[in-house]
């Protein structure tokens, strides 16, 4: 069974930023690996795939890769083939019941990719939260270290949030170290584009200190379309180098991939949406570097901090 404690049980508080220049922080961060959430509460924006291709990009370098389905939709399970009907424990599971993550993931056909589906249980989990004791913290509490000795090794955690600010949401946030943001190449994923950064500050200022923005991500982008060209100057222009280089393009063969049960890299490798995949992850592993938490040469435990 796994004891409820509080958030300072799990991270250590404040930001390093507080922390004498002089003196290296002690980093108390008892999750199990790095862990990224892709969110935004705008639906239709590529969150899914974005965390379906990304996951299996970093996979097929080497990377030891788990996502976490938090969207009830379940379509990130689906788009890895795990049927409905063999859904019998999933993210539900891992939040409310006395069960440990290697109890509720499963292999991919990706190889070093596995997955927490989405159960239809999932569905009511916001209203069962409202009341429930340290509701914000329950997924923190079941990836993290003491509770989980006997897990499967992953590098990386990617959680695929639902479309809201929900309670399912601010639990992947408080949860996550970072935070992926697709953002559709349109006009109204605008709009509430800011009400999400609010958010993020809030939750950073009240549960999870250590939490921040890996990077805003372009995706559906149609270099044929105006309008397109015009939201990626506005992003940029607002965002800076929080927008990652990378662009994701509309692509048939994406869209085509999850009907299949397959990331657009397997069911289409040499497609443009693969492609940006590819570099994607590659832009993520460089941030990665440079923020101190991946190195080439020692790839282990990325969620510590490669030593100076």
């Amino acid at each position: 069974m796994r004891p409820v404690r509080p958030f300072s049980h799990y991270v250590q508080k404040g930001s390093q930023a507080a922390v004498s220049s002089q003196q290296k922080p002690q980093n108390k961060d008892k999750r199990i690996a790095r862990i990224l959430a892709v969110a935004n509460q705008k639906g239709g924006v590529g969150k899914t795939t974005t965390t379906v291709n990304l996951a299996t990009a970093m996979a097929a370098i080497g990377k030891r890769v788990l996502i976490i389905d938090m969207d009830p939709q379940g379509n990130g399970s689906t788009g890895l083939g795990v049927d409905r009907k063999d859904r019998q424990r999933g993210t539900y599971e891992l939040i409310f019941g006395d069960i440990f993550l290697k109890n509720v993931s499963r292999e991919t056909s990706v190889p070093n990719l596995h997955i927490v589906p989405a159960t239809v249980e999932l569905a009511g989990a916001d209203i069962e939260l409202v009341n429930a004791e340290e509701r914000e913290f329950k997924l923190l509490q079941a990836l993290s270290h003491g509770e989980n000795t006997d897990h499967p090794a992953y590098d990386y955690i990617f959680i695929d949030c639902p479309p809201s600010l929900s309670l399912l949401t601010l639990n992947a946030l408080v949860a996550a170290h970072a935070v992926i943001i697709p953002l559709q190449c349109e006009f109204y994923a605008l709009e509430g584009l800011s009400q999400l950064t609010k958010t993020i500050e809030r939750i950073r200022r009240g549960f999870n200190p250590m939490l921040t923005v890996h990077g805003v991500l372009l995706t559906m982008y149609d270099q044929r379309n105006n309008l397109s060209g015009s939201v990626a100057d506005d992003v940029r222009n607002y965002f800076g180098d929080t927008v990652y280089s990378t662009v994701i393009p509309r692509n048939v063969r994406v869209s085509e991939a999850p009907s299949h049960g397959l990331p657009a890299m397997v069911y289409d490798l040499k497609c443009a949406g693969s492609q940006a995949y590819i570099q994607l992850a590659k832009e993520v592993l460089k941030r990665e570097q440079r923020d101190g938490f991946y190195s080439p040469e020692t790839q282990n435990n990325p969620a510590q901090k490669v030593s100076a």
